[in-house]
């Protein structure tokens, strides 16, 4: 029982790991990466102003022949390794979830083609508006405000000293992976033609550009030459948001990859471990089966009957390993959904039932193959 417990709670880690990331990999991400670049310009030494050089260069990347759309954005663009944590918004009081914050102008729903639920994006009336706006995700508004419809909502910082308006809500946005949660999002609008909008020298530009589908290495070396040519030094390299999501693929999956042999290896020892312990059980009991024999039992109820006591076994070891595992989505461990808890005890559930009757399998027969005058003798 003990060794079936082991091996509940080994099989429900893994379940929820591959439910979770099963599901996640089900939703939608939320935005359109195809057919978009990823521009990091590196300003180097210049000391010129650096917002107004963005500027020029954002309307001179916008008129090439070829570029659908260009918005400056924050560092932790899609399938980056930046991120950009927040917890100071409140509303009425209560305090906001961990969220993710992301730097975007007017363009940015175009070029990612973002899917706008309620209110609007942003746009040129929001240069005038006496609270910073801000759009946020279905999730956000859903932890954060509830039921409550979140366009008009005003919200403010821990500290009480600063306020911002919801104007727009966008459906899912995933930035993270393939594998990522929907997790709470909000975007602020930093437009470079806003006289409010300050940029430090010392911040890293970062564009995203979308082209016409089939675009390629022609469009690209045209749009470093533009870069070079406004700014005079400065360094462009360019990545697709294809090849960065591929990046970011492998270094999700290694992990998981590692951790499911790890788990693959620990079933095989446990299976091995029951294998050998019912082995062991039909060789001490050789003259119970014998003594069965003889009153008449066939093979295929010896057989039967090791079977179901191992099941029976099996059923108290996974009632107890239920018990314990049912504490996860009590307590709301590790941020997962609680249907994906439910979803990961039955198939951990069902698994280490197929892996006790694998197991017993073989021992059974070897009990139903038995002849009573050999195992009386040996008795």
């Amino acid at each position: 029982m003990s060794e079936i417990l082991l091996s509940f709670f080994v099989l429900f880690a893994v379940s929820v790991l591959l439910v979770s990331n099963y599901y996640n990999y089900r939703q939608p991400l939320g935005f359109q990466y195809e057919n978009v670049w990823e521009l990091d310009v590196n300003p180097g030494q210049d000391t010129t102003d650096h917002k107004e050089m963005l500027r020029l260069l954002v309307q001179r990347l916008q008129s090439t022949p070829g570029v659908v759309a260009v918005t400056n954005t924050s560092t932790n663009t899609p399938f980056s390794f930046s991120n950009m944590d927040t917890n100071q918004y409140t509303y009425k009081g209560k305090a906001g979830p961990q969220t993710e914050r992301y730097d975007t102008d007017d363009e940015t729903a175009k070029v990612l083609g973002l899917n706008v639920v309620a209110g609007r994006w942003f746009d040129r009336r929001d240069a005038a508006a006496t609270r910073p706006p801000i759009v946020v995700n279905q999730k956000f508004a859903e932890k954060l405000l509830g039921q409550e419809a979140p366009v008009g909502k005003v919200l403010v910082s821990n500290d009480g000293k600063r306020e911002w308006q919801i104007i727009g809500v966008v459906d899912t946005y995933r930035s993270g992976s393939d594998f990522a949660s929907n997790d709470p999002a909000v975007f602020d609008r930093r437009a470079l033609q806003d006289t409010a909008f300050k940029m430090s020298n010392n911040e890293v530009p970062v564009l995203l550009v979308r082209v016409q589908p089939g675009s390629g290495a022609v469009l690209e070396q045209r749009l470093v030459k533009e870069i070079k040519d406004i700014t005079k030094g400065w360094v462009a390299k360019v990545n697709t948001l294809t090849e960065n999501r591929h990046d970011k693929l492998k270094v999700v999956l290694t992990p998981m990859i590692a951790l499911g042999i790890i788990a693959l290896f620990l079933i095989i020892n446990v299976a091995l471990g029951l294998f050998g312990v019912l082995w062991y059980n039909i060789s001490q009991r050789k003259a119970e089966i014998g003594l069965r024999r003889a009153m008449g039992a066939t093979g295929a109820g010896i057989g039967k009957q090791f079977l179901g006591e191992m099941l029976v076994i099996t059923t108290l070891g996974v009632l107890g390993g239920m018990l314990l595992a049912a504490q996860f989505p009590l307590l709301g461990v590790f941020g997962i959904e609680p249907p994906i808890y439910v979803l990961s005890i039955l198939l951990a559930a069902l698994l280490i039932y197929i892996l006790t009757a694998v197991c017993a399998f073989q021992p059974s027969r070897i009990a139903a193959g038995i002849q009573p005058a050999v195992s009386l003798r040996e008795e």
